[in-house]
């Protein structure tokens, strides 16, 4: 099993799984729209002994506007 540490955004520090097939994107439902991540550098902790392999992702785009407070209340 392999984990995906993300970066910027609104997910910033959020560990995820991922399966064997991951690609260089990963793209994540949020709100209206989706949050689009990119692999950013080599795997880390790849020897049999130091648990999961991480993978750094981070934080490119959002395909609708990301606004915590979509009508102006400010609460």
């Amino acid at each position: 099993m392999a984990i995906a540490r993300l970066s910027g955004g609104p997910l910033d520090g959020q560990v995820i799984p991922l399966d064997a097939e991951a690609g260089d994107t990963y793209i994540a439902a949020y709100g209206e729209g989706q949050l689009v991540y990119r692999r950013a550098g080599a795997d880390t902790r790849t020897g049999a002994d130091d648990g999961p392999t991480e993978t750094r992702f981070v934080y490119v785009e959002a395909t609708e506007d990301i606004n915590p407070d979509p009508d102006g209340r400010d609460e």
